[in-house]
């Protein structure tokens, strides 16, 4: 198959799927290596960014997805309904970065690191597809075991896991600090 042939397969592919891709199964469809195919898809990207077209190619992991530039959306918006927008609170925000940084993790580990309940945060995240239930501990009881999914992916505009920011250690020692001041002065009430 020609490079044309190859790119229009790639494209018709990830238009029509609408979800991610993974590169290798993106690879075997159109007949080349995942190498080779991941190369096609990093020019598409590029090619997409300099024509002023109104999609993009995202990355998410060992994924491709073809998905509405974010300076369209004004457009959109126009055509259809104001999408329903999710809101995170401080809670949710919260529960969202404990299991994004500790999963897998239980939800009584969240519970432990939060010092409160955390059933209704943790629902709300199933519900907006941003946290996903990744299996069982295999522990007495068997405590569901929960992570991110692509959409937490895609709305935190992060390509993995590993491109979360870190914490700065001098920061962490402050939060530690504050944590063990606001307790003292719960006990000493």
């Amino acid at each position: 198959m020609d490079l044309k042939k190859t790119e229009a397969a790639i494209e018709a592919i990830l238009f029509t799927m609408g979800e991610s891709v993974e590169v290798d199964k993106i690879a075997k469809a159109v007949e080349q290596d995942s190498e080779t195919t991941k190369k096609i898809i990093h020019n598409m990207m590029d090619r997409y960014q300099t024509e002023e077209r109104g999609i993009q190619i995202i990355e998410l992991e060992n994924a491709f997805q073809m998905c509405t530039k974010k300076d369209m959306y004004e457009y959109l918006i126009r055509i259809a309904k104001q999408p329903k927008k999710m809101v995170l609170t401080d809670v949710a925000l919260e529960t969202l970065s404990i299991i994004a940084y500790k999963q897998p993790i239980t939800k009584m580990e969240i519970e432990k690191i939060r010092g409160v309940k955390s059933d209704h945060a943790v629902n709300k995240l199933i519900e907006y597809n941003l946290v996903k239930e990744l299996g069982r501990l295999d522990a007495p009881g068997r405590p569901l075991l929960f992570g991110t999914t692509e959409e937490f992916l895609r709305n935190f505009g992060v390509h993995s896991l590993e491109d979360l920011p870190t914490v700065n250690p001098v920061q962490l020692e402050d939060f530690k600090a504050e944590a063990e001041e606001e307790i003292q002065l719960k006990l000493n009430i």
